[in-house]
């Protein structure tokens, strides 16, 4: 019997427009292996909201495998050992796999090549990171000309359906149990809020993509309004790979209206790969040196209230909550309420990447550190510090009433006037944590301060 090959699983666990098993299947018999290596990513292993989906995801692919003829081996592990003692049990001497572009993943690839033939497909982005150059032939920093250059590439391949049937080995290897892996949170079960938003895996991306189509041409008119469903929510889909982000583009390109917008969105999920790919150690370094030194305070209390959306404003306060109960928070509350915690606080970007880390179902390594350093005006394209949000405003501009009664019950007896800024906080809700005036007043002294004297010369 032909020898049979792995295909090694991370973040693309789906069957539909997926190369890895496409070129495994085209030369023989099939060893699907998902390996929980916690060891490569070190402080970036994954959290507690990611994990949760995960097993679901996994649970939901095995299922998939199954009608095929095949199933998922689980193992556990460093990732070259791990499917190192697949190749010990089966045979197998290839790995197929759909390249990834955290530091970490790129270091296990190395490793794993040393003991296989590795093949690398693309797959997980519009186009291979790293392939959108300049004129001079140099990978782009900024967003606006990177998305001009990879536009021209569009659309991208269609997608390729998935395989009726995968060809089985003559016997499957050891497998974990997914139930011993401990990944769902039990003591307390804090996931009753995403078991009731989401449902992980291939058939619940595509039901996203179904039902974000319908009103995708209204997206740019829609997508900053928290209080409607305006946002296609296929982040962590995307994020786990049980969608191809070319599936996503043909489902909707044809849609008219604003979906270009949409499809920028997609564009910057490509951008900030490549930014990792240049910088990657971006999630825990500024990209801009000065900022270095930025004297961030160290306020345990505030960064606590602000996790916890108890800072007095309410448009923060209510995404915050959001984000705990559902894993998500609404991309226009993403941005309110990182500068809040960023400027108004004047706290490292980086605690707030790591509470976003452990809570996001769709973190994302190179998204969340791209976005925070974007919002801090650290990285290499960002919005300057100096342009602080006032979230006020941007409670009232954006129309957050509805969202702010769903979210943050105790103010729900107020009226759409009084709600965004309540003058006497009820009872049980906190006064403002800072006043905006004295945040901004202090911010902007911070960033004066930070400056070398040449810096400072008009």
């Amino acid at each position: 019997m032909t020898s049979p090959s792995i295909v090694w699983l991370r973040r693309d666990l789906r069957l539909e427009d997926q190369p890895a098993f496409a070129a495994a299947a085209a030369q023989g018999p099939v060893i699907p292996v998902y390996v929980l290596d916690d060891d490569a990513p070190r402080q970036w292993r994954m959290g507690g909201a990611s994990r949760w989906w995960l097993h679901h995801s996994l649970e939901r692919l095995d299922a998939d495998l199954r009608l095929r003829g095949s199933r998922l081996i689980l193992k556990r592990g460093k990732a070259h050992e791990a499917l190192a003692a697949v190749r010990r049990e089966t045979g197998a001497r290839t790995v197929h796999c759909i390249r990834h572009y955290e530091p970490w993943w790129r270091n296990a690839e190395r490793a794993v090549a040393k003991q296989f033939e590795l093949q690398c497909h693309d797959g997980n982005f519009l186009a291979p990171p790293g392939s959108v150059l300049t004129g001079s032939g140099q990978p782009y920093k900024i967003y606006t000309p990177f998305w001009r250059a990879l536009s021209e590439r569009m659309p991208p391949a269609r997608p390729v359906k998935a395989p009726a049937t995968l060809p089985a080995p003559e016997f499957w290897p050891d497998s974990d149990r997914l139930e011993d892996w401990g990944l769902l949170p039990i003591k307390p079960d804090w996931a009753g809020g995403m078991r009731a938003e989401w449902v992980p895996g291939e058939a619940g991306a595509r039901t996203r993509l179904r039902e974000f189509a319908d009103r995708a041409s209204r997206y740019g008119q829609r997508r900053n309004l928290p209080s409607v469903e305006g946002t296609s929510k296929l982040s962590p889909h995307l994020h786990f790979g049980e969608i191809s982000p070319a599936t996503v583009w043909h489902a909707v390109a044809d849609e008219g209206g604003s979906v270009g917008t949409f499809l920028g969105e997609l564009g910057w999920r490509d951008y900030a790969q490549n930014v990792i790919l240049q910088y990657p150690d971006y999630g825990s370094r500024n990209a801009r040196e000065a900022y270095d030194r930025l004297e961030w305070r160290h306020a345990k209390r505030e960064l606590a209230a602000w996790q916890q959306g108890r800072t007095g404003y309410p448009i923060v306060d209510a995404g915050m909550r959001e984000l705990w109960a559902t894993g998500w928070m609404h991309n226009r509350v993403r941005m309110i309420a990182a500068s809040f915690l960023v400027k108004h606080l004047l706290i490292d970007w980086r605690e707030g990447e790591r509470w976003f880390w452990d809570t996001l179902v769709d973190a994302d390594y190179g998204q969340n550190a791209v976005n925070w350093q974007w919002t801090a005006g650290t990285g290499v394209d960002s919005n300057m510090f100096v342009r602080i949000m006032a979230p006020l405003t941007q409670s009232q501009k954006f129309d957050a009433a509805a969202y702010i009664r769903q979210w943050v019950p105790e103010l729900a007896h107020l009226s759409d006037e009084d709600i965004h800024d309540p003058k006497v906080p009820p009872k049980g809700y906190p006064a403002k944590i800072i006043g905006h005036a004295e945040a901004r007043a202090r911010a902007l002294a911070a960033h004066s301060a930070m400056k070398t004297p040449e810096e400072a010369l008009p």
